[in-house]
């Protein structure tokens, strides 16, 4: 692909990807696609095995959703919703509803994260924020609500209350307040973000590819499960549908970790 709206740089396993649409990195369905083009680089090839995603510039995450063309060219849900000719497989951004994606994503929130913005950071898995980035929902003051993840995931994130009067009042949330609640992993100087969040990046990546992947597919798959169902489905060995964990027990991966460790050395994964 060739469109620069979004820009992706390997280094070793880790793949980062630069929203790149000024000036506020709106998202529009060209640059849905975009995303998920590059989320799904990141899940096909072998040799990846964590991204950073970040918003080009110091001050803008994304602005999320690009209302300005949606005022122009109005609004279309059958086609929004469509993945032949809306926002794409991977449903908002690429990513919010981009469910068969098991190998993780950083969010490196060098800005503002807003609307639809914090929805993708929402679908991230680990979130780091500099120190001047917020987040903010004002979608209640545009006649609209964040139904792109916002009003799903953010209830279940931080506290109930907390996030129904964050949605109901659309004002901002600084990194701090967003640390506080757990909503954000880490809060560092700007200047130190992508330093960080390749250092993370680099420890992740280190981890065995199989198991990076089983890990996100269970924990999507028993969120919402009571404690019990959850131990009860998920067990090593037990047939449980989901590909990369089921293939844990027998791989390659699983011996080589074992033998490692007895062995006081550093494995060599195959990712099998």
């Amino acid at each position: 692909m060739t469109d620069d709206t979004v820009l992706a740089e390997r280094r070793g396993r880790v793949l980062e990807i630069t929203l790149n649409r000024p000036p506020a990195n709106a998202i529009n369905t060209a640059l849905s696609r975009a995303i998920y083009a590059r989320l799904r680089e990141l899940q096909d090839s072998p040799d990846l095995s964590v991204a950073i995603l970040r918003g080009a510039g110091e001050r803008i995450f994304s602005a999320g959703w690009d209302l300005k063309e949606v005022a122009a060219e109005g609004f279309d849900s059958e086609r929004d919703n469509d993945p032949e000719r809306g926002f794409g497989p991977g449903g908002f951004a690429g990513i919010t509803e981009f469910w068969g994606l098991t190998k993780p994503v950083i969010a490196a929130v060098n800005g503002a994260a807003v609307g639809g913005g914090l929805e993708i950071v929402l679908a991230c898995d680990v979130v780091l924020m500099a120190d001047h980035a917020f987040f903010a929902l004002p979608e209640m003051q545009r006649g609209i609500l964040a139904d792109a993840g916002a009003i799903q995931r953010l209830p279940r994130r931080i506290p109930y209350n907390v996030a129904v009067e964050f949605m109901l009042t659309g004002r901002r949330m600084a990194a701090n307040e967003a640390a506080r609640w757990g909503l954000a992993h880490q809060v560092v100087p700007g200047g130190e973000l992508m330093a960080t969040a390749r250092t993370l990046a680099e420890k992740v990546a280190a981890g065995a590819p199989l198991a990076l992947q089983a890990l996100k597919e269970v924990l999507l798959h028993i969120e919402s499960m009571p404690i019990r169902d959850a131990m009860e489905t998920v067990k090593w060995g037990r047939p449980t549908g989901l590909a990369s964990y089921d293939r844990l027990p027998d791989s390659e991966d699983a011996i080589e970790g074992m033998r490692a460790f007895a062995e006081k050395r550093e494995p060599e994964w195959k990712g099998r």
